[in-house]
């Protein structure tokens, strides 16, 4: 009975263990199998050469995570809500949004435009690593999921370790982004439920975020256009619009001038990522 116990489960999970069950001494002996031990080995190796990559976005998420948390604990939400938001929301800028979203009178209508306003750019990153997403299996649903501004630009630029696989390393440096930013958050929300704040101003730390990017894109690109469209579009709603009406106006043009020239701005994105 025993041994048909253990052929029962050596089948059940074939790719993970093999159980033999040993008469002499009367116990079970559970051995990873080969191919098994190898796979999670070679995730091993991938998490290792992925992580110096991405500690200058751990050092930039937990800070900006830690404004993100306090933002939340002042609205009188507990901890384990900003860790499960930043779980499955996993968006920046559109949780920022959404902390000022949590007043009476806010329609969902607002909330949607808002949010789909913001992440409109993600489009055209999700548009230009298709190919190599394609290839990952279950994975790419994660992929996609997690492709934040600072995700994709070390997908984009990082080179590939020579004997790591190329998925289980972009899946190892989009786990980890997201690891920090909610780590970031339960710090910031637990802090902020239990020691006084002034959170006046905080959440420019999103802003200055968005000001680093812009400025390492700008000086990493030799073909600007996409930075000088936004930021012409933003100088004339603002003239045109005013100070407190400018953001949806100037990102309603963006979007469709994106839209007209998205054909040329797609080579140039794709040629980025090569």
């Amino acid at each position: 009975m025993q041994k048909d116990l253990a052929f029962m489960y050596s089948i059940t999970v074939p790719e993970v263990y093999l159980c033999l069950y040993n008469e002499e001494n009367g116990i079970w002996i559970h051995k990873m199998k080969k191919g098994a031990s190898n796979k999670m080995k070679g995730y091993r190796e991938a998490y290792k050469k992925a992580f110096p990559y991405t500690i200058p976005v751990l050092t930039g998420y937990i800070f900006i995570g830690v404004a993100f948390g306090v933002m939340f604990a002042e609205k009188g939400y507990s901890f384990l809500w900003a860790a499960l938001m930043s779980i499955l929301v996993y968006a920046g800028s559109g949780q920022y949004l959404a902390v000022n979203f949590f007043v009476p009178g806010i329609s969902i209508f607002q909330v949607v435009f808002m949010t789909l306003m913001v992440n409109i750019r993600h489009v055209f990153y999700g548009i230009s690593l298709l190919e190599r997403f394609n290839g990952m299996g279950k994975k790419k649903w994660y992929m996609i999921f997690s492709l934040t501004d600072e995700t994709y630009s070390l997908l984009c630029t990082t080179k590939i370790p020579e004997g790591i696989d190329e998925g289980k390393f972009l899946f190892a440096i989009a786990s980890l982004d997201q690891v920090y930013w909610v780590a970031g958050s339960i710090i910031g929300a637990v802090a902020g439920s239990v020691l006084p704040f002034n959170s006046e101003g905080i959440d420019f730390a999103m802003t200055a975020l968005f000001v680093v990017i812009f400025i390492e894109q700008w000086l990493d690109k030799k073909n600007r256009i996409p930075e000088i469209i936004g930021v012409a579009a933003a100088f004339i709603g603002l003239q045109i619009f005013g100070a407190s009406r400018f953001v949806l106006p100037s990102m309603l043009l963006i979007v469709m001038i994106l839209f007209v020239s998205k054909k040329q701005l797609q080579k140039e994105v794709n040629l980025s990522c090569q």
